[in-house]
């Protein structure tokens, strides 16, 4: 798979996760990809942490509007209805416990469900963003992240880089499958048919455990 069959393939999974009427925040990079893949027939409200309710997709080349952007500068559109609104309003929403689901990528991810997505040692870093708030707030966390990085894992037994948050991640998705966090450890559910379980593995720093009723990846 090259690269952008890679983002499709984990965009288009990411997806189907969401249902008609859910509230989501979608983290800067490869999750705002979701927004192409959502079916027409299922209605989610998306919120941008930086002051946005009812955000659409981005708009056709040439009919940017420089004061329409999401959390990461990109330019989107914004549905009937939608608001804006200041970032106070913003996190009050999403340390409310307003937002359903949060899809945010990430550096590392444990077996533990903690998250290291914002800081690698040694190099400059503006700071953490909304992504501490977005992970205790939303009602769910999935990451939507590749699987490896240059051939190293990402999915550890034990994350080595700065947290963002500890304990926090339901899910996650790469282009190999789709894997939850539980307290027996990290349960693939879904695997892609493009790989064996057994190369799933080798590109997973921690021990996978096969769901008995696993099935191929949608």
């Amino acid at each position: 798979m090259d690269k952008n069959q890679i983002r499709e393939t984990i965009a288009r999974r990411a997806a189907s996760e969401l249902k008609k009427g859910d509230v989501v925040n979608l983290g800067i990079g490869l999750p705002t990809e979701v927004l192409r893949y959502i079916p027409s027939d299922i209605k989610v409200t998306m919120q941008s942490e930086n002051g946005c309710m009812g955000m659409g997709n981005p708009p056709e080349a040439g009919q940017e509007d420089p004061d329409l952007i999401d959390a990461g500068g990109g330019y989107i559109t914004l549905k009937k209805g939608a608001s804006c609104f200041d970032t106070a309003t913003s996190f009050s929403i999403i340390r409310g416990g307003h937002v359903d689901i949060t899809m945010l990528g990430s550096l590392q991810v444990d077996e533990k469900g903690n998250i290291a997505n914002w800081s690698i040692p040694g190099k400059l870093t503006p700071g953490m963003g909304g992504a501490m708030d977005l992970i205790v707030g939303a009602k769910k966390v999935i990451v939507i992240m590749e699987h490896t990085a240059k051939g190293k894992h990402k999915i550890l037994d034990v994350c080595t880089l700065p947290l963002t948050a500890a304990g926090q991640v339901d899910r996650i998705i790469t282009e190999m499958g789709v894997m939850d966090v539980t307290p027996e450890g990290l349960v693939l559910q879904e695997l892609n048919e493009f790989f064996t379980f057994e190369e799933i593995q080798a590109a997973t720093g921690c021990k996978l455990i096969l769901a008995e009723d696993w099935k191929p990846m949608n």
